[in-house]
C-alpha cells in the first residue's frame, strides 16, 4: 500500500480512549493516505491486552515496548516503523480531533511548509487548568528567548513533517520533553515553523492527564541543552 501519512500513536495506560482513538484516526477525511502506527509503551491496565485483541489491517501496525520507556521513546520506535512521506504525532487520549491533521496538511501539500504545528487556543471550556496554561505560556517564553523566535505552542502534539526530516532529528528526550526536542532540533536547523489553530480539549486528572509540573522544569531543561548543543 502506497502510503502519503503515518500517525504515529504512542499509548500508555490509555484503555479507555485508545479504540476510539486509532478508529477516529482512520475514518479521518484526510487529503493522503494514511495509516496508524500505535506503539503501546509497555501499559498495565489493560491496554495491552485490549490491542493484542484487535484486528490489525493493511493501514494499522502494533509495536509493543517490554517495559514503559516514555512518549519520547514511543515516539522515535513508531518513526522508525512509519511508512509515509509524513508523519504526525497524535496521542490516544481523545484531547485532539484526527480530522484537524487535514489543516495541517494543506501548507505542506502547497508547498508554503516544511513542518507544520497545529496551535492549540485554551479557552475556559477546553484548559486543563490556570497553572497548565501559565506553564505553557512560560515554556514558550523560554523558547522564543533561547532561540530568538516567535512560536505559540511548543507543547503541542501536532507536529506534521515530512518523514525523512523528523528521522534526521538526532531525538533523544524519552519523555515528554520530546516535544521541547522536536522544536529545538528544527529551529536550530534553521527550519520555520508554520502554525496552524486547531481544537483542543483537555482532560482531568481523574481522567488520565499525566503532565507535571516536573515534566515542566524537564522541558526548560532541554531548551537549554538543545540551544548549547
Amino acid at each position: 500500500m502506497s502510503v502519503g501519512l503515518s500517525i504515529l500513536m504512542p499509548v500508555y495506560n490509555e484503555r479507555r480512549t485508545v479504540e476510539r482513538a486509532i478508529e477516529e484516526a482512520l475514518v479521518a477525511d484526510l487529503p493522503l493516505e494514511h495509516e496508524v502506527v500505535v506503539v503501546d509503551d509497555g501499559s498495565t491496565d489493560g491496554t495491552s491486552e485490549l490491542l493484542a485483541g484487535l484486528e490489525w489491517g493493511d493501514r494499522t501496525r502494533l509495536v509493543s515496548h517490554d517495559r514503559n520507556r516514555g512518549k519520547g521513546a514511543a515516539i522515535r520506535t513508531a518513526l522508525t516503523a512509519a511508512r509515509g512521506t509524513y508523519s504526525a504525532i497524535l496521542d490516544a487520549d481523545l484531547e485532539y480531533s484526527p480530522q484537524s491533521i487535514a489543516a495541517l496538511l494543506d501548507p505542506l501539500l502547497s508547498g508554503e511548509a516544511e513542518v507544520v504545528f497545529g496551535v492549540r487556543g485554551f479557552q475556559s471550556h477546553s484548559a486543563y487548568n490556570f497553572w497548565y496554561v501559565v506553564g505553557n505560556k512560560t515554556v514558550n517564553l523560554a523558547a522564543n528567548l533561547l532561540y530568538n523566535t516567535w512560536i505559540s505552542d511548543i507543547m503541542t502534539c501536532y507536529k506534521v513533517m515530512p518523514t525523512d526530516l523528523f528521522r534526521s532529528l538526532r531525538l533523544r528526550e524519552s519523555g515528554f520533553a520530546i516535544e521541547p526536542e522536536i522544536t529545538a532540533r528544527l529551529l536550530r536547523g534553521g527550519i520555520r515553523i508554520y502554525e496552524v489553530p486547531i481544537s483542543y480539549t483537555a482532560r482531568s486528572r481523574s481522567e488520565g492527564k499525566k503532565l507535571t509540573a516536573l515534566d515542566g522544569l524537564r522541558v526548560l531543561a532541554t531548551l537549554v541543552r538543545c540551544r548549547i548543543a
